[in-house]
């Protein structure tokens, strides 16, 4: 890799993070098809690269929230487990069906669908909603075992983080707080980042190097996104982004149609 493309891709992990600050994402939405589109990656290297550059944004996020006091730790602990585990089946799905590039395209292109349409609503609709409140994640063991399990699978597979998936599942299946939902999906899905990347670094699925490029941009960008959520209205930004996701979604869509 030369020195223009290590830039290109910090540069693109910056804006990821700073957007992800921003929307309590993730970064991996803007990563994964910054990969396939603008920098070529194959799809399969580009979900193992993205994934792994994911557990250095997780990491860093999870400790912002921890230190304001933002995570269920009775919740992370169920989820982290269940979702390692999940990510664990994931990934060995994954391994069978990495060569199946049309499978993959349709899973990342309705996965982004749903990225879109949740944006949209939110940017739209919840913005005139009231916040909930409290300090924990309510619900049963059980469920968010089962949250944290599936959703631990589909980062298996196609290696977004957890932000996409936990997030509203803490807040609509849930009906938790949002800044609680967000720190404890960072906190939770850290162990199945690590799992995921794992079996993908082991498959020979990552670029090492551009995932600590675009990891350390997205780390940095993180810090500055959270500090425009103070001057910019989120809401605005997630209506904007959700016209943009839905784009992505069809155009993995029509390359899995097509394939």
């Amino acid at each position: 890799m030369d020195a223009i493309t290590a830039i290109l891709l910090f540069i693109t992990g910056l804006i990821a993070g700073t957007f992800g600050g921003l929307l309590g994402i993730g970064g991996c939405v803007i990563m994964l098809p910054s990969l396939t589109f603008i920098f070529n990656y194959p799809l399969a290297i580009a979900i193992g690269t993205t994934i792994t550059a994911v557990i250095l944004t997780a990491t860093s996020g999870a400790i912002g929230h921890i230190r304001m006091k933002n995570v269920d730790y009775s919740t992370a602990k169920i989820v982290a487990i269940s979702g390692a585990i999940g990510a664990g089946v994931g990934s060995i799905i994954f391994f069978y069906i990495a060569d199946q590039l049309w499978l993959l395209n349709l899973i990342l292109g309705f996965a982004f669908l749903y990225v879109a349409l949740r944006m949209v609503y939110e940017g739209i609709i919840k913005r005139k909603m009231p916040e909930r409140t409290g300090n924990q994640v309510p619900g049963s063991k059980s469920s968010k075992g089962a949250i944290g399990f599936f959703i631990g699978i589909i980062t298996g597979i196609v290696g977004l983080g957890g932000g996409y998936a936990l997030v509203p599942s803490f807040i609509y299946l849930l009906g938790s707080a949002v800044k609680i939902a967000v720190g404890t999906s960072l906190a939770s899905f850290i162990s199945m980042a690590v799992v995921s990347g794992a079996f993908k670094l082991y498959q020979g699925l990552v670029d090492i190097i551009a995932a600590l490029c675009i990891g350390i941009g997205a780390v940095i960008g993180a810090q500055i996104g959270a500090r425009l959520v103070k001057v910019v209205p989120p809401w605005t930004i997630k209506a904007i982004f959700g016209f943009v996701f839905l784009y992505v979604s069809l155009k993995f869509i029509l390359q899995g149609i097509v394939a």
